[in-house]
């Protein structure tokens, strides 16, 4: 074995990759109890489809497109098909490179996932599985690149782009796609005639408190080591949503006149995305009021989309994204040299944070839309009419979340009308 691991870094970052995997499930959680009872199962393979199409892309191509030597722009191809990825340390020194593979590739994976509570109920399963695979390559790999992997970001004209755990290459990445993605598909055909009423709160809840859960390895881990930074990123990731269910609780009131089981699991959240960016760079007052501050907007976000005719099934651009964009805007202004940071707080930060979301709102939705359009050229990505109405766990899959017997005759009285129309 390698002499120049860290045995104690190592079991750190192992112990977060793993809390970072299982926030994949939380998230399963989450959206699937948001959605109608003929969804939920499609809705959780969503899910758990990434964490094999992504984790074999990552695998064979991401990975080295996201750290090996390159350019600004792109990794290069020396760890393609896992090529060098071994015991030996990273050129850091520390952990074992296939650790970090690791670690990285959960990040890489729920990423992708996030995408898809923005189109849950009406996308093609197929050509969803065709586009996280190309998205995960194409998109995701070259944003990790520039934040990451000594590239775009880091090399700014107003200096580096902080961003500690993925404010931008995770969150607003994801989000800037689930728009465009969702209004490529289109809306759902019973917007604005039903109530698309969540299923299965308690189950929405659960996945939060996974979320929540993993949380601390997913910004905890990032400080690549288990030191002084781990721990400040993992007490940040405590306070900001903690300030965010606060204050959306206060406008839950206000404005309903009851604290929502729902809002409180979006606030957290919101507040867990808002920190993201400067988890490990910030005091924990700071995070509070991060927490606080993104709440707001996000609240007002949601609000106005769900009496709009804009079809974010899950609200992954009112969570995700712009609690990601506030987020990374903020942590230009709060991030602090006493707290682990190498620069503090200023305008100057503040616009270069500006800067990188900026582009990867550029990069991320003109990307989506062109990968959009040709796997749309290849498989429809809108489902059919009618299996929307029946619902697309029976007709995508062949099973049901919660069965009653129902779903099975429809499946046998549609599978005899396809005959019967061939015939």
């Amino acid at each position: 074995m390698p002499s120049n691991i860290n045995t104690i870094d190592t079991t750190w970052i192992l112990v977060s990759s793993s809390f970072v995997f299982f926030m994949i499930i939380g998230l399963a959680f989450f959206y699937s109890g948001l959605v109608r009872k003929k969804n939920a199962l499609n809705t959780m393979m969503m899910s758990f489809i990434p964490m094999g199409i992504v984790t074999i892309t990552w695998a064979l191509f991401g990975y080295s497109l996201a750290y090996s030597d390159g350019n600004l722009f792109i990794g290069g191809f020396e760890n393609f098909f896992l090529n060098g990825i071994n015991l030996e340390a990273t050129e850091d020194g520390g952990i074992p490179i296939i650790l970090d593979f690791i670690f990285q590739g959960t990040f890489a994976i729920i990423t992708a996932a996030l995408i898809s509570g923005a189109v849950v109920e009406r996308i093609h399963f197929r050509a969803y599985m065709f586009f996280i695979f190309l998205w995960s390559i194409l998109i995701y790999a070259p944003m990790a690149k520039w934040v990451w992997g000594d590239g775009l970001f880091e090399h700014l004209p107003t200096g580096a782009a902080l961003d500690f755990a993925g404010g931008t290459v995770v969150h607003i990445n994801a989000a800037i796609s689930a728009v465009v993605l969702s209004f490529f598909i289109g809306r759902r055909k019973d917007v604005g005639r039903l109530a698309m009423l969540p299923h299965q709160v308690p189950l929405t809840l659960l996945g939060a408190g996974i979320l929540w859960f993993g949380w601390f390895g997913f910004n905890g881990g990032s400080a690549y080591a288990a030191n002084a930074q781990a721990a400040l990123a993992m007490a940040n990731t405590l306070l900001a949503p903690a300030g965010a269910i606060v204050c959306w609780a206060i406008l839950d009131c206000i404005y309903t006149k009851r604290v929502t089981a729902v809002g409180l699991a979006t606030s957290v959240i919101v507040g867990l995305v808002a920190i993201t960016p400067g988890a490990g760079l910030m005091s924990p007052s700071s995070a509070i009021i991060i927490g606080i501050i993104t709440s707001i907007p996000c609240f007002y976000m949601i609000m106005w989309r769900s009496r709009t005719a804009f079809d974010d099934s899950l609200d992954v651009f009112g969570a995700h994204g712009l609690g990601g964009i506030v987020g990374s805007l903020l942590t230009g202004l709060f991030v602090s040299t006493a707290w682990g940071s190498e620069v503090d707080g200023s305008y100057m930060q503040f616009l270069t944070q500006l800067i990188a979301v900026i582009i990867a709102i550029a990069y991320s939705a003109v990307g989506t839309y062109l990968i959009a359009s040709l796997v749309n050229y290849i498989i429809p990505m809108r489902v059919e009419e009618s299996d929307e109405k029946l619902g697309l766990d029976i007709t995508m899959h062949g099973e049901e979340a919660y069965s009653d017997g129902e779903g099975a005759l429809l499946i046998l009285e549609k599978t005899e009308k396809v005959l019967n129309e061939v015939n």
